[in-house]
This record gives structure tokens, sequence and C-alpha cells, in this order.
């Protein structure tokens, strides 16, 4: 269940919707009582106020938190952190190609990409044979370390390597394909 909710679009629209519903209904019942049931000035002492006002700060704070450290293990960064011998690949994006130092991968196999630009806002993007994206990775020139994202690749085909970041008048023209091999 709980990788429903952190690997669907639904599970996060299900997450958002666990934190606006409760706050709409006090919203709306304080609104109505406020608009229909009496519209005077409330007597409630200024003091209860801060009390109530904490109280719900807090709870945002905890469950907040509480998705946050859920969430982690769901990072692709955290997922394939122990990954000492993934397969180093280095990818420079310029103006409107990338330079990949090596094209023809494997399934199963963990892959260390480490991306840099050369001249302006560019991203990394691999995109999955069925079109689905798998990840992108902002790249900006003049960073002394490059961006680094391991990935283990779970099925064959031709995935599409793609700048999504709009970098000049042939930035559409910036694709190039990576080959994934079966074992």
């Amino acid at each position: 269940m709980i990788d429903f909710i952190y690997t669907t679009g639904w599970g996060a629209f299900i997450v958002m919707l666990m934190f606006q519903i409760p706050f709409l209904i006090v919203f709306f019942s304080i609104v109505n009582k406020k608009a229909f049931v009496d519209s005077t000035p409330g007597k409630t002492e200024a003091s209860k106020y801060s009390s109530t006002k904490w109280a719900w700060v807090g709870l945002t704070i905890i469950a907040f938190i509480v998705v946050n450290v859920a969430s982690i293990q769901y990072m692709p960064t955290v997922i394939e952190a122990g990954t000492g011998n993934a397969k180093e690949v280095t990818v420079e994006a310029r103006s409107w190609a990338f330079d990949i130092s090596d094209t023809n991968l494997r399934v199963g196999e963990p892959v260390r990409f480490s991306a840099t630009s050369a001249d302006t806002m560019h991203s990394f993007a691999i995109i999955h044979p069925d079109g689905q994206q798998i990840f992108t990775m902002m790249l900006m020139p003049g960073l002394e370390t490059a961006n680094t994202l391991v990935h283990t690749f779970t099925e064959p085909g031709e995935y599409i390597v793609r700048c999504l970041e709009y970098c000049g008048i042939a930035h559409h023209t910036m694709k190039t394909t990576l080959t994934v091999a079966s074992n």
C-alpha cells in the first residue's frame, strides 16, 4: 500500500486530499457558523486561540515529517546510494547535443550517470520506450561537481535521452538514444 502512495500519481493525489479535506471541513464549518448560525463577534478568550493555533501547527509539522521520512526510501539517490559497483557513464550537455561516454547498457546493471553542462542550462532526461519519463536532472553550467544519479534499467530497449530545459534555437534537436540490452 505504501508503494502505491509514493510511486503513482493517484497515491500523491490521495495524500494531498488527506491534508486538504480536514482543513476544508474545519474552514467551512467556521464559515458556516459565522455566516448563518451566529454572526456576532466571538466570545472566545484570546489565550484559547493561541493554544489551538499551536496544536494545528504541531499537527501539521508532525504530518509533514512523517510523510517525508516515509518517502525517503523512494528517492532515486537513496535507492541506489549503496551501489559501489555501478557502471560509470559521463554526460556532457552542450548546445545542442549530448556527449555520452557509453550508450550501450545492460538490464540489471546499476549505472551512475554523472552529468555536466558546458554552456547553458540543460536537463538530462531518460524516457522509456513506452514514452514514460524515468528521470530528469537539471544541469547548470559552472558547477564544480557533476550531477549524479544511479539508475538500474529493468527492461531492454531503445531509451530516448532529451533535454527538457529550453536551451536555444535548436533545442528540439537535442536528443539521442541509449541501447539497453538484456543479459
